[in-house]
């Protein structure tokens, strides 16, 4: 059984590695084979892959490549987690959107439809040479952002692909903490969008605890680490994603990022103390920095997902997939976040309770920014792209969609060849 991890350079990497090496005995793995177009990378992070595998007594293989054919020859299963442009493209998704008033955020709002711009032609590059080469039936995980928009550029283009996001496990595992129980306990009725989501349930042993963690000291520590207030919890009677802090404090992070406060530029800092750290030939194990990375819990939940699809375990997982009636109101092509059980044939979700109106509107509008902003990465049609913006909640307005949009094309011009081929075809 061969496992390929394409963007194997990111500093993710060491995580995941661990992440299948504790399931060597559920997951029989002859090579888990590591791609990235960044070579110096890849020998740093392939010689820390090496020796935490040998630390932990894996028995198969590591093999690292700059040749995606090769990479992904007789794979069963394929890991996307790239970042096209790198970090200094995520800074100007955080920081660009700032001088319209706007917010910046690297997946949300304008700076995420300029990264789902540069991502969605190359990961379907990458899943044409998958389909070529790949073991038939071979599955394509997808954990590049924004994944929403990324795993349904794969499904409509009928790539076998399923979306995957740490935030669900993430609250799976705090929130389990916080009612002193097993994390495998714990089922989320977690649903909604990828980065717009809501949890309204949190059951242990078919008892939904949900009431008591939006009462007292519990709801004000849930409302600080969201950064939600209170009341808006209360109110929705839902714990919602980290992430709609950027749609229900809109003006404050605005605020905020345009008196310097990026995450980008801490993640810069934090990506190259991780190297350093990572070229040290005596590590043999995940630094504890990279908790500060971000992503948290990811190894654990991409190694179990594989380990679903291609053993058919039947284990409980928070996917992407296509929505099929799950959220009524949504269309069936749009992809949605939920609970689901997942074996051989792929996730099977779980029933989910219509959505209250107030978060349906929501949905709705970024499910119809989501259906153009892949038409727009795909074509390269500005008109396309201008009505993405107007249709994203964090944009809006016309009057600003036309000077941002070109603002964006021209910061991430090298990345973005589609909108501006009319220009290269008249040289």
């Amino acid at each position: 059984m061969k496992i390929t991890v394409v963007g194997g350079g990111s500093t993710y990497t060491p995580e995941l590695i661990e992440g299948f090496a504790r399931r060597a005995d559920v997951l029989p793995v002859d090579e888990l084979v590591l791609h990235d177009t960044d070579a110096q990378r890849l020998t740093v992070i392939g010689a820390l892959a090496r020796r935490i595998l040998a630390r932990q007594g894996f028995p198969g293989r590591l093999t690292t490549t700059t040749d995606l054919a090769e990479a992904v020859d007789g794979a069963a299963a394929v890991l996307i987690q790239l970042r096209v442009g790198g970090q200094t493209a995520r800074l100007v998704d955080e920081t660009l959107p700032n001088r319209f008033g706007l917010l910046g955020q690297e997946t949300t709002g304008p700076g995420g439809f300029a990264k789902a711009l540069r991502t969605v032609p190359v990961v379907l590059d990458i899943a044409e040479e998958v389909r070529r080469r790949a073991r038939p039936g071979a599955w394509i995980v997808d954990f590049t952002n924004p994944v929403g928009i990324v795993t349904r550029a794969l499904l409509d283009a009928g790539h076998r692909a399923v979306g995957l996001c740490n935030v669900a496990i993430k609250f799976q595992r705090q929130l389990a903490a916080r009612l002193g129980t097993d994390p495998g306990r714990v089922r989320l009725g977690h649903a909604g969008l990828n980065h717009l989501s809501w949890i309204r349930s949190v059951t242990v042993d078919g008892v939904d605890r949900l009431p008591e963690l939006l009462d007292g000291p519990a709801l004000d520590e849930l409302a600080a680490e969201i950064r939600v207030p209170a009341g808006a919890l209360r109110d929705l009677g839902a714990i919602p994603s980290y992430y709609l802090h950027y749609f229900y404090c809109t003006e404050h992070e605005v605020r905020a990022q345009q008196a310097g406060g990026h995450r980008a530029e801490r993640v810069l800092a934090i990506e190259q103390e991780l190297l350093t750290l990572y070229a040290d030939p005596a590590l043999d194990h995940k630094p504890d920095l990279l908790e500060q990375r971000g992503g948290a819990y990811y190894s654990e939940a991409a190694a179990a997902l594989v380990t679903s699809l291609l053993t058919g375990d039947g284990a409980h997982h928070y996917v992407d997939v296509r929505n099929d009636g799950l959220l009524a109101g949504l269309p069936d092509e749009a992809v949605v976040e939920v609970a689901a059980d997942v074996d051989t044939d792929g996730p099977h979700p779980v029933p989910v309770p219509p959505l209250p109106p107030e978060m349906l509107g929501l949905v709705q509008a970024v499910t119809a920014y989501e259906t153009l902003a892949i038409e727009a990465a795909l074509t390269g049609d500005r008109t396309v792209a201008r009505r993405a913006l107007v249709a994203n909640p964090l944009v809006r307005e016309w009057g600003l969609a036309a000077a941002l949009l070109d603002a964006l094309l021209a910061a991430n011009r090298a990345h973005l060849p589609r909108f501006f081929a009319n220009e290269a075809a008249d040289a």
